[in-house]
């Protein structure tokens, strides 16, 4: 699938949505580790970037929007809209993240 028909909004300039083919989702649940908790409480001694929190959560996230595309493109979509993440703290320590979006086959118009 084409990056570039992924989006947050809900059109595509060029383009015209000929089937809607509903919701996709990817979901991921992550834990901290042990030392990354350390690393990480360690990091917040000094202030500012959690580098070991902040590539947990890109990576998390990366890893959801891939299987929401690969969800997408097992249905037969081309093009995904209305892109969104969400998290939820499923126990301490532990969380899931959800990103979603409406998978469509959209085609050019002249």
């Amino acid at each position: 699938m084409d990056h570039a028909l992924i989006t947050t909004t809900f059109t595509i300039d060029g383009y015209k949505v000929a089937k809607n083919l509903g919701v996709v989702k990817g979901i991921v649940v992550r834990s901290r580790s042990v030392i990354g908790t350390i690393g990480a409480g360690l990091q917040t001694i000094f202030g500012g970037n959690i580098t070991l929190f902040t590539e947990l959560c890109e990576r998390t996230r990366s890893d959801a929007f891939e299987l929401m595309v690969q969800h997408g493109q097992a249905i037969g979509a081309n093009a995904l809209l209305g892109v969104r993440y969400d998290a939820t703290e499923v126990m301490s320590g532990v969380t899931e993240v959800l990103c979603y979006g409406t998978a469509v086959v959209v085609e050019k118009v002249n």
